[in-house]
């Protein structure tokens, strides 16, 4: 019941898209439970997404990859004992997995919380751990909703969506920074967004490139290009096709740096991928393509004159699709661009 709860667990360590996803059920946790102690588990290189965040107490980190060396890694091994004494020693008494995988699963098992709430569609037997198995709506399959519906089951009932997050002016003075010596202004510029961890969530470049010269011709906003370090050759790349000046910050910027880059822009042209739901849940005017991925779970919430899909609200709950219709190459030139106009008209 509410007010029963005083110390709660988040399980959600990736990706960073998701884990936008399931800020508004931390903040509904926070209403709900308002004496509460929040704690998220996360993976280290997301976690300052969520650091100094008004309604989590605190972070703790998640090692995936080094801690998945415990049974062979005596350093490993040592580090995956004193998480799971981190965890009981915190006494929790409701953890969410938001994750829906068995290693999260096990990990709320392990700590001696004693309510634990999953998805109950889970995967790889994750439900085997769960006290309480909450199924999806079959009408609604957006994965904030089915968040939110995770935290009614545990007695909720302040269950508005609000995607908060910190305001860091140091990252936001950085950004500016940054782009002065790139010769842009802080408060005009586009973002474009060409990666994505995944190649097949990925627009062509050669598309990308048209769109920056027609943004760049038509509005008149200088062009920046955000991204991992790794996707730098691949910006270089678009650099290299655009007729028009494309600033590179792939690798330049921090996690911080980059919500204040993308809060910032005056428009966002994104991949399905982090950066763009970030843009997302800031509310910045913004262009999303999807592709075999269930734009039906994961659409800009509230927002859905943002995104860019074939057949978005026809895939059923599937997570993935393999119809060549909602490959990312199906989506024309003129139905990004027709969004771009729309937002920027706003």
């Amino acid at each position: 019941m509410p007010g029963a709860f005083k110390n709660i667990l988040i399980a959600k360590p990736s990706s960073l898209g998701d884990i936008v996803l399931a800020l508004p059920a931390l903040t509904a946790l926070h209403k709900n439970f308002p004496d509460a102690r929040i704690s998220w588990l996360v993976r280290p290189e997301f976690a300052p997404l969520l650091e100094n965040h008004p309604h989590l107490a605190e972070v703790i980190p998640f090692d995936r990859k080094f801690l998945g060396k415990a049974w062979y890694h005596p350093r490993a091994f040592a580090a995956l004992v004193s998480l799971i004494r981190r965890l009981r020693q915190s006494r929790f008494d409701a953890a969410f997995d938001f994750q829906g995988l068995l290693r999260t699963a096990i990990l709320c098992w392990l700590s001696g919380c004693k309510k634990r709430f999953g998805m109950a569609n889970a995967r790889e037997f994750a439900t085997t751990f769960y006290t309480d198995k909450v199924p999806p709506d079959a009408d609604n399959p957006h994965l904030v909703d089915y968040y939110i519906r995770m935290i009614r089951a545990a007695g909720a009932e302040e269950l508005g969506v609000e995607f908060v997050f910190p305001h860091d002016a140091e990252a936001a003075d950085s950004v500016a920074r940054l782009l002065a010596s790139c010769g842009v202004a802080s408060d005009k510029y586009a973002v474009l967004v060409p990666g994505s961890a995944q190649a097949d969530k990925c627009w062509p470049i050669e598309r990308f490139a048209i769109l920056a010269e027609r943004i760049a011709s038509q509005f008149g906003l200088p062009i920046v290009a955000a991204g991992t370090a790794s996707e730098s050759p691949l910006i270089e790349t678009l650099r290299q096709k655009a007729h028009v000046p494309v600033t590179n910050l792939a690798g330049r910027t921090s996690l911080k740096e980059l919500v204040a880059l993308l809060r910032a822009a005056r428009l966002v042209v994104s991949n399905d991928t982090g950066p763009g739901h970030i843009a997302a849940a800031l509310g910045t005017p913004l262009v999303l393509m999807f592709s075999w991925s269930n734009p039906a779970r994961i659409a800009p919430y509230g927002r859905t004159e943002c995104m860019v899909a074939n057949e978005p609200y026809s895939r059923g709950e599937k997570i993935r699709s393999s119809d060549p219709q909602h490959d990312i190459r199906a989506i024309a030139a003129e139905q990004v661009w027709e969004r771009v106009c729309e937002q920027l008209r706003m």
